[in-house]
């Protein structure tokens, strides 16, 4: 029997880093659906409702709000008690927020749905939102149960495959609601919910040190069998101390400002965009415009997985240099095209440089912060998960100023947020952390 048998079967060990990065995977698939919570049917909310464009804003952006306040303490939590039962209560208030609205609808809609419900569903919409501060606590679990080596492509799959969820929610449930009507084209959602939230509570598993802790032994001894079963990574602290830890470490900021640029400022912001550009800006049908923007959702998550692979070979500091760069070139190609062919063309480049630098930066965070990833990964989902709440107005500010071409005059603030962070990952490249600093033994505990 090996030693990695004999240890399982001992302290009755559970999981492997395959199956850890599947069940992590589908809790953040399944979690970050929900922030399109309301945006599929945005037009039928606000004339049911009948509500102004800036209450229907608010309601949107509800489920991001849970979002930017949960990801950080939650993905922190990780490193004091694993990620197993962080992702169950981000999921279970999910599905309160889901039965909250599937409730009302089915009691009020169509006939009794007034303004006099828009408080209670805002709460719903905020509840729903939990669950993707998922990402945050999965991204902590991956990195804990796999080697150095090997981050780039977990951290691929992980924001790869996950972040594919908004996109397929965009098509279908809009495609649901003109068949079986909004009631149960959002129960069908809130079953798949459920779904997802039963399959992690059966087969999702924590690292094998959390689990040695949870048998009762102490960190020193936990941490020496987990490592004799393959585990490199182990967190520096509890929950708070994962917090202060990595929110002391200045390379956290920097890939703070990178994971803002890349992700919440840019892939999330444009993934709520791209509907109304490609509406109002192109004159498509809603329907089509949503299927622009899906693909656009779908490409860009999926070049995460090649994109963390790459990043493992070259070394994340150069696969982000590269990507910025290309997203330079995409909003470029966007600020100047008014024709849906050249305008395609720069969404699909601006994709490919975003997906790419999205696994760029994650795989950077053990190396950078290698004893607080949870707090880290925090910090880096949370606060650049808002960077949609700040560039968003910006994009509407450019409509407001310039008329229909601002819908393009805008993507240069994009142009030239993603210029300077190719400065800063080349920079990292000469003054980031020394190799030795990286993989120090004491760092790692």
């Amino acid at each position: 029997m090996t030693q990695d048998a004999e240890h399982s079967d001992e302290y009755d060990l559970s999981g492997s880093p395959r199956r850890g990065l599947i069940m992590a995977t589908l809790s953040f698939f399944a979690g970050l659906t929900t922030i399109a919570f309301y945006g599929v049917a945005g037009p039928t909310f606000q004339e049911a409702l009948g509500i102004s464009g800036a209450l229907l804003g608010l309601l949107l952006s509800s489920p991001h709000i849970s979002k930017v306040v949960l990801r950080v303490p939650f993905g922190a939590w990780v490193d004091d008690i694993g990620a197993r039962k962080p992702i169950l209560i981000l999921l279970g208030m999910t599905l309160v927020g889901f039965v909250g609205l599937v409730a009302t609808l089915f009691l009020f809609y169509p006939d009794n749905f007034g303004s006099h419900l828009y408080v209670p569903l805002l709460v719903f919409g905020i509840l729903a939102g939990a669950g993707s501060a998922t990402f945050s606590v999965g991204i902590a679990q991956t990195s804990y149960w796999f080697p150095e080596d090997e981050q780039g492509f977990a951290m691929g799959v992980f924001g790869g495959a996950g972040n594919i969820g908004p996109g397929i929610i965009n098509s279908v449930i809009p495609f649901l609601i003109g068949v079986a009507g909004l009631a149960l084209a959002y129960s069908s959602w809130l079953v798949f919910m459920l779904a997802a939230t039963a399959l992690y509570f059966v087969y999702g598993a924590n690292p094998y040190y959390f689990q040695l802790l949870d048998r009762g032994l102490d960190s020193d001894r936990a941490q020496s069998v987990a490592e004799d079963m393959g585990q490199e990574v182990f967190p520096g602290g509890g929950t708070w101390d994962s917090l202060k830890e990595s929110s002391t470490n200045r390379w956290t900021w920097v890939l703070v400002f990178l994971y803002t640029v890349s992700y919440g400022g840019g892939f999330t912001a444009l993934t709520t965009w791209y509907p109304t550009y490609w509406n109002l800006f192109h004159g498509m049908t809603l329907s089509m415009a949503g299927l622009f923007a899906g693909v656009f959702v779908v490409y860009g998550s999926l070049v995460r997985i090649p994109g963390g692979s790459l990043s493992d070979r070259f070394g994340g500091e150069n696969v982000a240099a590269v990507s910025f760069a290309v997203m330079v070139i995409g909003a470029g190609i966007a600020t100047v095209s008014q024709a849906v062919i050249p305008a395609f063309v720069g969404m699909m480049v601006l994709g490919t440089g975003m997906g790419v630098a999205n696994a760029a930066v994650f795989e950077l965070v053990p190396k950078y912060v290698p004893d607080a990833v949870g707090g880290a990964s925090g910090w880096i989902g949370g606060i650049g998960g808002a960077g949609t709440l700040l560039v968003l107005p910006i994009l509407g500010v450019f409509v407001d100023i310039y008329g229909e071409i601002g819908y393009a005059r805008g993507f240069v603030v994009i142009a030239g947020l993603s210029a300077i962070c190719v400065g800063v990952s080349v920079l990292l490249k000469f003054f980031g952390p020394e190799p030795a600093e990286e993989i120090d033994e004491s760092a790692m505990h």
